[in-house]
């Protein structure tokens, strides 16, 4: 699988955040698929509309992260 990356700082550690503020650490293929990082972990419930860097600031939409790892 190939991993998108940041477009701010370049790393592919991302997360997805539920309506407690539980998150839920990702990847986004190259089809911009959010992928649970543990294969057992379930995404139900989190919202994969929108997912955080785990190395810098930004945040933002799947369809926005760039380069292919």
């Amino acid at each position: 699988m190939k991993k998108l990356l940041c477009p701010q700082c370049k790393i592919s550690s991302m997360y997805v955040k539920n309506p407690n503020n539980e998150r839920r650490l990702v990847y986004i293929d190259e089809n911009h698929n959010v992928v649970p990082k543990y294969e057992n972990e379930s995404l139900d419930g989190y919202d994969l509309s929108e997912v955080y860097c785990l190395g810098c600031s930004w945040h933002g939409s799947p369809k926005r992260l760039t380069g292919k790892y």
